[in-house]
This record gives C-alpha cells, structure tokens and sequence, in this order.
C-alpha cells in the first residue's frame, strides 16, 4: 500500500513491470522508451477470483428465488440449451464489462471452457479458466464428469507453459452436491498432478449439504479433506459462508483460498462470509463477484466496499476491514487466492496489468494524506473513474471505451441469444 505522489511504473517490451517508484527520482529512460504522463492514479488491475461470467445471456434471470430452487427451476434449464458460440459471446460482453471496470484478471468457473479462452484471447484480458465439471439435469448433453474432466485436462495441456500467458487453465468441481464422491478425488487427482488451480463452491447457503452431512457424519469440508479434494498445492474455495470453527482449521490447515462473494451472498439471502475471521487465521481471501445472474455485475469496486460493511455489521466492530485492507482484497488478495505471485501488486517482475482512475472529482476531495487517498478509493471512489487499463502493457480501455470488443455487436448477440434460451 505504499503510495508514490508523483510516481511512475517502467514496463518493459514484454509487458511486464521494469521498476516502480518516486517520479522525482525516475531511472534513465533508454533509447528505446516512450514516456507517458496521465494524471490521476495508478493502481494494479483488480483480480475477480470467482465468476460465471458468460451468464450476461442469464442476466435478470429468476429473481427474487433462493438458490437452489434458482439454480433448477430457472438457470440449468437455460444453461442447458446453451451451446459453445453462445458461451463465447457471453464471455465477449463480459470481458467489455469486466475491462471497463478496471478488472484485468478474472477467474471464470463455466462450461464450453475453450469458447471462454477464445474470447478472452479475442478480448485481450487475462483470465484463469477453471474448466466446470457438473453432473445436473439438463445438462446430460455435456456428457458425464469423466468425459468434461478429460475435456478440460486436455484444454489445459494445450495452455500450459508459455502458450498464451495471459490464459491459465485450471479445473473446477462444482459442488459436492453436484458430483459423486469418485468425480471429486479424480478431479482432485488430476489437478495436483498437473499443479493446477482447483475450485470448488463450498458451504454457499446453509442447507446445501445438508444430505451429504447426513450420509457422511460430518461437514462438507471435512468430507473434502478426508478424501484428498484439498491435497492439490491450490484450491479456492468460492463462497464459505456457513463454516464452523473445525471448518475453518480444515482451510487453515490445508492451505485452502477462499473467494469472497459479498453482493452475490447476500442478493440470494446466502449469509455472511467471516473473512475478518479467515484473514486472522491467515488464510488467503479475494473478491469475487459472481455470475451476473446472482450479481447483477461485474463491477468489484462494489464488491470492495460492500466487503467492509458487512464485516463491520457482522463484528459490530467499525475497525472491522479498514480502508487498506479492503483495497487488497481485490488487489494483492486475490493473486494470492489464485496462487499467482506475478499479478495484484505493482511491483517489479509483475505483469503490467495497470488501472487509471481519473481523481479530479468530488469523491477525491479532500486527499490531505496518503490514508486519504487510499479511503477515498475503498469509500467514496467507484468504477465510473475509471479512465484507462492496460493488460501486459497493452492499453485496452482509453478514456473509458474498450478498445478490443466490439460492444454494440456483443450486446445484439447476447440479446438475441437470451431471447432463445428463455424460450427454448
């Protein structure tokens, strides 16, 4: 959380930063620079550490319902007679708004993953894919767990290494509840062979496990870690809301993330995450959005400031969640529930994922200190000062347009695409 006022950020020609610090003091540019001067402020581009992104085509979808009466009567029906080119153009819409935004990395859980890659390739974002396998009605047309694990295994030994480095591909089991027993620990297994990120929605309403803790004598968590499901060296664990103190040592202990999913949680009446209690244990949160089904956006600047709120509700503590430590949730915390050293940060060897937020406003006045800045970007600041975004140095937002997705295009299909999934 240092502040540089004037600072400046180097990015070298692979887009990765060169040097960060005071801009009275720059180092000697080379020959081979280019200087620009913006005004405003500079901040590592936000992190969304757990997304369905390509439901824009479900946005507005069964409101106003519980989850899992959501889920089944209103979102796998329509997920169900989606195909790979309506996944894509869901994602497009998505990676538009998610840029606007200022959030550069998300980590998306969805189906058809290759068409989430192309688009976030098209899009030129970064992303961590973590390839959805899901055993629900509707959805037989996918074929069964082992046929999507094999699916998405294959997608991720075609990315890994350097083959595009702004797209990682992870592996995700749905839920316990949506997979047998054998799906979680070969999924399990598969990741933590290939050293690749797992995720998982844990403990997202109170009751959803209910016959799992019946059947098995015992949480879901601890279910998860007697069969191996946290053994991989990276696992996020989206949503766990309703875990115990026994819960939380499971995370604690196996190195568990967690994502945090603030807005989403509490639209669908799903309960309050305790992340003051989980970053005193020192376990690794980020922010998460959420598809824009159970949202309604992709704007983690709200996610920011609504993680806070209700911490300070839950504790009755207004110290609960101060000003830096709700900024690095979406920042620094959520490299760190990915896993990911080389973004959240400014910092040398980082990739150049940058956001500029115009501060002549009334929202930055009066900035009198550095807390004051860093409190006005968690309290009063929102995405509507965001002005410009770079991805490895590549400049994707200017003056608040997307430069990479042709979004009058992306909106027609996306309404066009709705329209017949809502109908059949």
């Amino acid at each position: 959380m240092t502040v540089h006022r004037p600072g400046f950020v180097d990015v070298d020609h692979a887009g990765r930063i060169e040097d960060v610090g005071d801009a009275t003091q720059p180092p000697p540019a080379g020959t081979d620079h280019t200087t620009q001067r913006v005004s405003g402020v500079l901040l590592p581009g936000l992190v969304n550490v757990h997304c369905h992104s390509p439901m824009t085509l479900l946005r507005g979808s069964g409101e106003d319902l519980p989850l899992l009466q959501w889920l089944e009567e209103v979102v796998w029906p329509r997920e169900g007679r989606m195909n790979a080119d309506d996944t894509y153009w869901g994602m497009t819409l998505a990676c538009a708004e998610l840029l606007r935004f200022g959030v550069t990395t998300s980590c998306e859980m969805y189906f058809y993953p290759e068409a989430v890659v192309d688009a976030v390739r098209d899009a030129g974002s970064r992303c961590v894919v973590t390839a959805a396998v899901l055993v629900a009605p509707g959805m037989e047309h996918l074929g069964g767990w082992q046929s999507q694990l094999d699916t998405a295994i294959g997608l991720g030994d075609r990315y890994a290494g350097d083959a595009d480095p702004r797209v990682e591909v992870g592996l995700a089991a749905h839920a316990a509840y949506t997979l047998p027993i054998e799906a979680l620990t070969g999924i399990a297994e598969a990741a933590g062979q290939r050293d690749r990120l797992l995720q998982i929605h844990v403990a997202e309403s109170q009751h959803e496990g209910a016959e799992l803790e019946a059947e098995h004598g015992k949480s879901v968590p601890a279910l998860l870690e007697d069969i191996g499901f946290f053994e991989p060296r990276r696992v996020l664990a989206a949503h766990s809301v309703w875990l115990s103190d026994e819960d939380l040592a499971i995370y604690r202990r196996a190195g568990v993330a967690v994502a945090h999913c603030p807005q989403s949680n509490t639209k669908l009446a799903s309960g309050i995450a305790r992340v003051t209690d989980f970053l005193e244990a020192g376990i690794a949160v980020g922010l998460g959005t959420d598809g824009p089904a159970s949202n309604n956006d992709l704007d983690l600047w709200e996610e920011a400031r609504l993680a806070p709120l209700l911490q300070r509700a839950r504790t009755g503590e207004a110290t609960a969640l101060p000003a830096e430590a709700a900024l690095g949730l979406p920042t620094r915390g959520g490299a760190q529930a990915l896993g990911r050293p080389d973004l959240g940060v400014l910092e040398r060897g980082r990739w150049a994922d940058l956001v500029r937020l115009e501060t002549a406003d009334a929202a930055f006045v009066p900035m009198l200190t550095d807390r004051d800045l860093l409190a006005h970007l968690v309290w009063s600041a929102s995405s509507r000062h965001v002005r410009d975004v770079w991805v490895a140095g590549r400049r994707v937002v200017a003056n608040g347009v997307v430069l990479t997705v042709d979004e009058e295009r992306a909106r027609a299909e996306v309404q066009q695409r709705a329209e017949r999934l809502a109908t059949g």
